[in-house]
């Protein structure tokens, strides 16, 4: 185990000092499995599924490039988003990594790690319903819908933003956003890239009301509380491929272009 760690250290150039050896089980169990159990939800383009039925994505990406750095396999395990946090204490898997930002509220179950990435809230609106609405203050009305999906952090932002609007809440993003092209809410409120991408995909019908983004958030892993040696691990992870690129490069493909587009299936 000793020997593990030591190669793993040396290759990510990183000097870890962990606060005692009864913290280190939590690495040693993984380590011991030889496969991290990531809990995470399917949405795009953060973790999709393509048309060979294969998880692919932004957060896929990540963790599977963690796992290979730390000489372990990845075990995927698609979990509801707003039972997460609930099947991570219940030991249902190691880690989240699933776009969670980090909240004050979420902090008081969790332990996050430094953000590893930096997104945002945006509002697409139907075209017909919400001609020519251009400021919050149209849609903070008591006559409008907005649709977002169940558990996310979008749904606060939408309630702080538009505390007058009715929220309707789907169990995914495109439940959400089909809610929006039937024309039974004024807008949709989701994470970035989804929103400008829906955008582009069906211009006829959507559009973006606001240049700039209602809040930018910080999304980080997540453990239990007490894991703070998984914390310091991940944290330097996250530091390492921040500071070579590989973060930055993986997030301009998944989030700033469509070239992944013809991988997934319709739908998505």
């Amino acid at each position: 185990m000793k020997l593990f760690k030591t190669l793993l250290l040396g290759i990510l150039g990183i000097a870890l000092s962990l606060p005692s050896s009864a913290s280190t089980t939590n690495l040693d169990k993984i380590s011991e499995r030889g496969t991290l159990r990531v809990g995470m939800s399917t949405f795009v383009p953060w973790a999709m599924r393509n048309k060979q039925g294969e998880l692919i994505g932004f957060e896929i990406d990540v963790a599977k490039r963690l796992a290979a750095d730390s000489g372990w396999k990845v075990e995927f395990v698609p979990t509801a988003w707003d039972g997460i946090i609930p099947a991570l204490l219940a030991k249902k898997f190691d880690v989240i990594i699933g776009g969670m930002s980090i909240t004050e509220e979420r902090a008081k179950s969790v332990l996050f790690t430094t953000p590893y990435s930096h997104s945002g809230v945006q509002v697409a609106a139907n075209k017909e319903l919400a001609e020519g609405f251009t400021q919050f203050s149209d849609f903070n009305s008591r006559k409008v819908k907005i649709a977002a999906r169940r558990g996310a952090f979008t749904v606060q932002v939408a309630r702080e933003t538009f505390p007058k609007a009715k929220i309707l809440q789907f169990d995914d993003d495109a439940q959400a956003f089909q809610e929006v092209l039937n024309g039974n809410a004024y807008a949709v409120i989701a994470s970035s890239p989804k929103p400008e991408h829906e955008v582009i995909k069906h211009h006829e019908v959507l559009f973006l009301p606001f240049s700039e983004r209602l809040s930018k958030g910080n999304e980080a892993f997540a453990v239990r509380l007490g894991e703070d040696d998984k914390k310091a691990f991940f944290d330097n992870w996250i530091k390492t491929r921040t500071e070579d690129g590989w973060l930055s490069e993986r997030y301009e493909y998944w989030f700033s272009t469509l070239d992944w587009q013809n991988q997934i299936a319709q739908g998505q």
